[in-house]
């Protein structure tokens, strides 16, 4: 094992969990929903506290393991989630309600997330996690730009597309589509971008104000 591979293991392996987020994670995996990592979902605790942020949007509830971590440290923060397979979304519900989140908190969505978020009010967020379909990625980026307000965060888990995205030889639609997305929020004056390892590759953005 390289140094690079032991650093990335002790840093997935660092973090401590809630009871709540050991449950939620464990139930994901029950389900063959894929949660995002220990070390991701510390992350996405952090950028909320970093951001300030008060309303958040997420994109793919899954069974709750991320809108727990985007909730942990910031008990004035509430949490929009949209879901579009019922079963996760009724899960995710009892996750929530276990941990202890007043439903005053959360607003928790059933359907196409496409279709969900141009509905939402614009520059309304102060923080946006994408995590979906990756063959969708540009259209779900795109939406969420519209709601996040001018310094506000976009966040992206698994940019690397299961590890697919360095290798020049995968052209999976999936895996384009990640790569496209990096390639657009590198080049564009209005966003500040920053790109980790983390899990499966966590792509961190700053929309820029004008």
């Amino acid at each position: 094992m390289s140094k690079l591979e032991r650093n990335w293991q002790y840093a997935e392996q660092y973090p401590g969990e809630t009871d709540a987020l050991v449950r939620a994670r464990r139930l994901s995996l029950e389900l063959g929903v894929e949660p995002v990592s220990r070390s991701v979902a510390a992350q996405l605790s952090a950028f909320t506290v970093l951001a300030g942020a008060k309303a958040v949007c997420e994109i793919g509830t899954g069974v709750g393991v991320s809108g727990l971590s985007l909730l942990r440290y910031a008990p004035e923060a509430t949490l929009t989630s949209i879901e579009l397979e019922a079963e996760h979304l009724r899960e995710a519900k009892g996750v929530f309600a276990q941990a202890g989140i007043p439903a005053a908190r959360l607003r928790l969505i059933e359907g196409d997330a496409r279709h969900v978020v141009p509905r939402l009010n614009l520059a309304a967020y102060d923080l946006v996690l994408v995590d979906a379909d990756p063959a969708q990625l540009l259209e779900h980026f795109e939406n969420a730009l519209g709601i996040v307000r001018p310094g506000g965060c976009i966040i992206v888990p698994g940019v690397f597309a299961h590890g697919r995205v360095p290798d020049p030889a995968a052209r999976d639609e999936a895996t384009i589509a990640c790569r496209d997305l990096l390639a657009l929020v590198a080049e564009s004056p209005a966003i500040a971008p920053m790109l980790s390892p983390a899990g499966d590759g966590v792509l961190a953005l700053v929309r820029l104000d004008g």
